[in-house]
């Protein structure tokens, strides 16, 4: 290793100009067989072995630019603490390593654990600590980048170089001491969570998993992604040579040197924080970010925890394929003696790493019920909880099959209710360890936040959580996952599955029965996700194989699928709403409407679409063929001509033949449902109306001011300084239309209209063009000044608008009158009972439609 002489340094820092331009400051010695000091610190502006070594070769400027550097004056400062304590060398890793080299640096990254270890000390200098005492006490407003302490305890490559020396000194800001590992253990350890036995007396001192080192790595950041690999190494004694530019593959090779070297466990038992399928290796170290009480059991220890966890408490049947005969006392203990023998084997204690994976022999659970998913027992306890006479619990991760080799997977056969059916054996498996090059993963987009308009609740995920509002399903696996949704007052609840099974994406929804009691309703509501998982997963094909696909070409109508169950015993519908898969459309829409009885169980997938010509909209829109054509904000739109029939935005009622008959209007009867429609949200989008066609094909010059709305048949309306207004697509407008959902069942809005001060409509006849056109253009010159000098307002009309069929307000067949009246008296009566039981402290709620 090269070492910094503490005396040249100095020397030539006292007499700058006289130094010998040719003097070494550094030298090459035996680790070793040399006493001296190392740094640790946290880089800044530093200084590289080129400027260190060519100084004094430097011109002037240069060279006291490199002196007033912040990274200079601390290899000074540190040369002066060196001498102060009697040592001739000092390493440090900004100017003693030749990085021009691979082969040095790669030479040093692999040896720098050891070099710490064989230093006499090491000074750790914490640029950020300008008090003479050590921080003892959490400071997120001095510290508020560093998890409230001093960035030194945050950054990678300082876990090894507080572990590795024997006896390291704290020095602030201004390099005054404050502090040493063995008097600031306890400390150390809070912030760090590095036992004290770890600090004081190094690794050897007590018996550690793999998952517990890496746990102290999990929170710690480097400055390039490989770096958080290559100071690990040290710490699990492998080494390996170093690939900047690798990624994330650096983390996966050393687990791999780990697997190599040691039989710990504790490897595969890491928690990623968003749950995923594929490699049995972590992806970086933050997966292992709460596995800091996880440790190695012995064989003792591991057999008789399996016997009494798994074969006598969950009540498993377990084979170690091998002839016992025998059903009494003396066969059970020489099962064990069996299990004692299996547990010593020299291929329990084995992993190898091969092109087909990581074969591993370990204990197996699985179910007939589910033949393609395993859950693996690990010797090693998370001691977080205890568990009867032992200090937590044996490890278990859940396994997929994918071909010969096994996936893991956040799925277990490991649950409350363990079904009888499961079966413990020792099996060799193949472990995938890295990805494989033909997996897709899907993420699906889950949008369920209008649910809670009817007090139901995403409640729990199952097998695996997740808390954003995407979910990632993989291609190598028969995927899924259960969403719960509940409402826990009305005592419903239903499940929605989100799937992946051979390629094709599916979705369907079930719902739970209602406890009958409250005391009744504490365990079916906590089996609910698990009983729902299974009901789906045994007919994961049958649902993959029933979603509905496209029936057209059509590239501009976005098709969605619909699928509705009716709740038990309430008033309510689960609505599942699907895109296009062919169409990359993986969103998923989950809520909750009020029923009106138009069903008695759950339904088939119907089919709708959003065609609104680009236009965005408040939900899911089916509009009306409309025949003009107009051009709002650049998007192409059909419009239909109601210039006698009185229409504004908002207006809704019957539409049939191309006849509207108005029933109200959302804004008008928006205050029957105590909500304000002067409110902001509902302020309508204004649009810019432009002709849908070049002017060139029209047969005459259209005057300035008035835009041509094209008829099918080639008439024409002729619009002066027209306008659009259209419904504003929010969440508001979006919970406004489910209000008026039972009110409005089955009728139709106008969702666009056009207005204007004047409008003329011209036929396909030629002669009429001319005529109208030609005295539009006099009406232009002559007569539109005077109607402006008058004073009095131009009329506004209203001579087109686009009128759709929102999917809130459509439930399939229409229910007859009598079922209608029959679920009225029903929802009045479950909303009465629903009061009874809510607490009279809370103010009740106001039902969107009574």
């Amino acid at each position: 290793m090269k070492l910094l002489d503490v005396a040249a340094v100095l020397g030539r820092e006292t007499d700058i100009y006289q130094t010998d331009p040719e003097h070494e400051v550094l030298k090459e010695l035996d680790d070793e067989d040399t006493r001296y000091a190392i740094l640790s610190h946290r880089w800044g502006t530093e200084v590289g072995y080129e400027e260190m070594v060519g100084l004094m070769k430097m011109e002037e400027r240069k060279r006291d630019e490199i002196r007033q550097r912040s990274g200079y004056q601390k290899i000074i400062e540190s040369c002066k603490q060196a001498a102060k304590d009697g040592y001739e060398w000092l390493w440090v890793d900004t100017c003693c390593i030749d990085k021009r080299s691979s082969s040095e640096l790669s030479e040093a990254i692999n040896s720098m654990y050891r070099w710490y270890r064989n230093a006499q000390v090491c000074y750790a200098y914490l640029n950020d600590v300008d008090r003479p005492v050590f921080p003892i006490e959490r400071n997120d407003s001095k510290f508020d980048k560093s998890n409230g302490w001093p960035e030194w305890f945050v950054r990678g490559w300082t876990l090894q170089e507080l572990i590795a020396p024997k006896q390291v000194k704290f020095f602030n800001k201004h390099w005054v001491p404050i502090g040493d590992k063995w008097r600031l253990a306890p400390v150390l350890k809070d912030i760090t969570g590095i036992p004290c036995e770890v600090l004081t007396s190094g690794l050897a001192a007590k018996r550690l998993s793999v998952a517990q080192i890496m746990s102290w790595a999990a929170d710690r950041k480097t400055t390039r992604v490989e770096d958080r690999a290559y100071s690990l190494m040290g710490l699990f004694g492998v080494n390996m040579p170093m690939l900047y530019g690798e990624g994330k593959k650096a983390f996966q090779r050393l687990q791999l040197e780990i697997i190599r070297v040691s039989c710990d466990h504790s490897v595969f038992a890491w928690n990623p924080q968003k749950p995923r399928t594929g490699s049995v290796l972590a992806e970086d170290p933050g997966d292992f970010q709460h596995c800091g009480s996880i440790r190695k059991v012995d064989s003792d220890e591991f057999i008789d925890r399996l016997t009494k966890e798994f074969i006598q408490k969950k009540r498993l049947s377990y084979s170690l394929r091998i002839d016992i005969p025998g059903t009494n006392r003396r066969a059970r203990w020489r099962k064990l003696a069996a299990l004692r023998n299996v547990v010593d084997s020299q291929q329990f204690r084995t992993f190898t790493v091969n092109n087909a994976g990581i074969q591993v022999f370990l204990p197996v659970i699985s179910s007939h019920n589910h033949p393609f998913h395993c859950t693996v027992i690990l010797a090693c306890s998370n001691d977080f909880v205890c568990v009867e006479n032992y200090l937590g619990c044996l490890v278990t991760i859940g396994l997929v099959s994918s071909g010969t080799s096994f996936n893991r997977t956040s799925w277990t056969s490991v649950s409350p209710s363990l079904p009888t059916a499961c079966h413990l054996e020792f099996r060799t498996l193949h472990l995938t360890h890295h990805r494989d090059a033909n997996e897709v993963q899907r993420e699906f987009t889950l949008d369920d936040k209008h649910a809670s308009y009817h007090g139901f609740t995403r409640c729990g995920t199952f097998p695996r959580e997740f808390k954003s509002n995407v979910v990632t399903l993989s291609s190598l696996t028969e995927d899924l996952i259960v969403i719960v949704y509940a409402n826990e007052e009305a005592g419903s609840r239903f499940a929605v599955g989100l799937g992946y099974y051979f390629g094709q994406g599916w979705v369907h929804v079930i719902y739970g029965d209602c406890p009958k009691t409250r005391e009744e309703d504490r365990a079916p509501w906590s089996e609910f996700p698990w009983r729902a998982y299974n009901r789906m997963w045994d007919a994961r094909a049958e649902h993959a194989q029933r979603m509905p696909k496209q029936e057209h070409n059509d590239e501009h109508r976005n098709d969605y699928f619909i699928k509705h169950a009716h709740l038990p015993r309430s008033i309510w519908a689960a609505r599942v709403i699907w895109g296009r898969w062919e169409m990359d459309n993986f969103k998923v829409m989950v809520d909750v409407e009020q029923c009106p009885g138009c069903c008695d169980e759950p339904c088939g997938w119907t089919t709708t679409f959003n065609d609104c010509d680009g236009l965005s909209t408040p939900g899911l829109m089916s509009t009306v063929y409309h025949p003009y054509q107009l051009r709002l904000d650049g998007w192409q739109v059909r419009l239909g001509e109601c210039s006698d029939q009185g229409i504004t935005l908002g207006d809704y009622g019957d539409y049939a033949n191309g006849s509207f008959v108005r029933t109200g209007n959302i804004f008008e009867d928006a205050g029957t449902l105590g909500i304000d429609p002067g409110d902001s949200a509902y302020r309508p989008v204004v649009h810019h109306v432009f002709d849908n066609s070049p002017r060139i094909i029209l047969p005459v010059a259209i005057p300035n001011g008035y835009t041509v709305a094209l008829h099918d048949t080639y008439k024409a309306l002729l619009l002066y300084h027209p306008r659009g207004f259209s419904l504003p697509a929010n969440d508001y407008l979006v919970l406004l239309l489910k209000a008026f959902s039972t009110r409005a069942l089955g009728k139709h809005l106008v969702i666009t209209v056009t207005q204007c001060s004047e409008f003329r409509t011209l036929d396909n006849n030629r002669d009429q063009w001319d005529s109208e056109v030609g005295f539009i253009h006099s009406c232009t010159v002559d007569n539109i000044g005077e109607q402006s000098d008058s004073g009095d307002e131009p009329e506004i009309l209203t001579p087109l608008c686009i009128i759709a069929s929102p999917q809130a307000w459509r439930r399939g067949s229409a229910a007859s009158v009598q079922k209608r009246e029959q679920f009225k008296s029903i929802r009045e009566h479950f909303h009465a009972l629903v009061d009874m039981h809510r607490p009279r402290t809370r103010m009740r709620q106001k039902s969107a439609v009574r």
